[in-house]
């Protein structure tokens, strides 16, 4: 059964009147790139994240690859991945020459489960997914081993009163159109290591030190953020606690209207603050489930991909937790702008689905 009514977005940013004038500056002041506005946005992303360093790149693609080279690991190292992540996670890894080790996910917090996490010897890195805003348990990680996070989807979020993407050696950002805050793309490397952050800054910009006098010690790619993008983040990093305070309203509104179905609700650890990326619940029969919301007009999506179901990483056995993750994940409209009314219309198509 359709519905006539205009669709309920998955996702949409809440831009504006001050992303205009952000990047209307920016135009009339004929500096596109490695200008002002880039070094503005990555001072609010490092106060965000609580660390003395932000590097803004081009996507949150091109920071877990940034990270992953200035870790300088050896040709053949491993470096533990969830099983369950978008596929970047692990792809970065494998095209940096390094060996991508999955480990199965915790079928409820859909994280990385730390009991699975077997150390060898070759072993240099973890690199910790807070996947859809919910901080992973780092006190669970097994010791000696550094953690570089995928915080793509946890700006805001914290861990035991500590922000998401200060944890680790270092973290990894996304400014996606689905994020609490968006460059359209983009994304951020953020550290508390000056080294790291040097070595970020050479391998964003071709490998230059500097260009006068011309001193290049490293061949590298260019990753550079643009002033436009950035002065499309400015704004809204600024008002980061609004946004965040905005989403948790939505995901509170969301857990009042589904309390009473059959299907796993989104939360973070007590102590915890999720960064709600997403609103992400789980439930039997997802795909019949998914189409029929996208019939009637809600426009759903499932959470994530399962790696080993992927033809790159099927080469590394069973992983249960993620195979029940990606077969039961279902992500939901969630955006700023989504109203009260949008938000009964998606409880209630989704309760009219699961009760035919």
């Amino acid at each position: 059964m359709s519905d006539s009514r205009p669709n309920v977005r998955l996702g949409r940013p809440d831009l504006g009147e001050r992303e205009l004038a952000e990047v209307a500056e920016v135009l009339e002041s004929g500096m596109l790139t490695m200008g002002p506005k880039v070094d503005e946005f990555e001072r609010l992303i490092a106060g965000i994240c609580e660390v003395e360093h932000a590097l803004a790149v081009t996507s949150g693609t091109a920071a877990l690859h940034l990270a992953v080279l200035a870790c300088r690991l050896e040709p053949g190292d491993e470096v533990v991945v969830p099983a369950y992540t978008f596929p970047a996670t692990a792809n970065v890894v494998a095209l940096s020459g390094l060996k991508p080790v999955l480990v199965d996910v915790d079928a409820e917090t859909m994280n990385i489960d730390p009991a699975k996490i077997e150390v060898g010897p070759r072993t240099r890195l973890i690199l910790g997914v807070h996947l859809f805003g919910r901080p992973l348990r780092l006190h669970e990680l097994p010791d000696g081993v550094p953690l570089l996070e995928d915080a793509a989807g946890a700006l805001g979020a914290r861990y035991r009163g500590r922000a998401c993407g200060g944890l680790g050696i270092a973290g990894c950002l996304s400014f996606h159109p689905r994020k609490i805050v968006t460059t359209g793309e983009g994304g951020a490397v953020t550290t508390n290591d000056d080294a790291f952050a040097d070595l970020v800054r050479q391998l964003r910009n071709h490998g230059w030190r500097s260009l006068v006098p011309p001193d290049m010690p490293i061949p590298a790619l260019n990753y550079r953020l643009s002033d436009i993008l950035c002065a499309v983040g400015i704004p809204q990093a600024r008002r980061l606690d609004e946004l965040h305070a905005r989403f948790s309203a939505l995901a509170a509104g969301y857990g009042e209207r589904l309390a009473h179905l059959p299907v796993l609700l989104p939360r973070a650890d007590d102590g915890d603050v999720h960064g709600w990326q997403a609103y992400v619940i789980q439930l039997d029969d997802r795909d019949r489930i998914l189409q029929e919301l996208r019939t009637r007009g809600i426009e759903a999506q499932i959470g994530t991909y399962a790696l080993p179901l992927l033809g790159a990483y099927r080469d590394q056995g069973e992983f249960p937790g993620a195979r029940r993750v990606f077969e039961r994940a279902l992500a939901l409209p969630f955006h700023a702008r989504l109203t009260e009314g949008e938000l009964d219309r998606v409880s209630e198509t989704l309760e009219a689905v699961l009760h035919p």
